[in-house]
């Protein structure tokens, strides 16, 4: 499959991006980046954006679904809700990792498949979603695609 076709994950996502360079960017990793002939932005900003957006999202889902939870018990869910094992197995399921856009040396040592990669990626995505749509659209991908019914908080 090639990467320039990315009709195929949009669809796995479920979101049309407007923009079709945050999109492209959030799955541009450096090492494709430093090793472009032209400066291309890669995707570690937005995955920082991402990172904040979901941990605000799960924050507030678990303020609002457990009134009785001490400061400690919210912060410990929460960082069970936003690890990376978590992204990467989501990651895997939507296939991001056919579609990273990654250098020479990434490629040779599988970077498509590495669990790293595969969850910042999926952070940038989220970052890439909320600035081309907006906080409410970036909500409803988050409990569609990666916390469904079957996770508890």
């Amino acid at each position: 499959m090639k990467k320039s076709n990315l009709e195929p994950l949009e669809e796995q996502l479920g979101y049309t991006f407007t923009n079709k360079q945050l999109f492209t960017t959030a799955l541009t990793h450096k090492t494709y980046a430093f090793e472009a002939q032209t400066p291309l932005e890669y995707n570690e900003r937005l995955e920082f954006l991402g990172d904040s957006i979901l941990n605000f999202i799960i924050a507030k889902q678990l303020y609002q679904s457990n009134e009785y939870f001490s400061e400690g018990e919210l912060t410990r869910r929460r960082a069970i809700g936003v690890n990376n094992n978590l992204l990467a197995d989501v990651a895997l399921r939507l296939n991001i990792g056919l579609f990273l856009l990654l250098g020479r040396g990434e490629l040779k040592q599988d970077g498509a498949k590495n669990r790293t990669n595969l969850a910042n990626a999926l952070e940038a995505l989220i970052g890439a979603i909320y600035l081309d749509s907006d906080l409410d659209t970036v909500q409803s991908f988050i409990f569609e695609k990666i916390y469904t019914k079957e996770f508890r908080f």
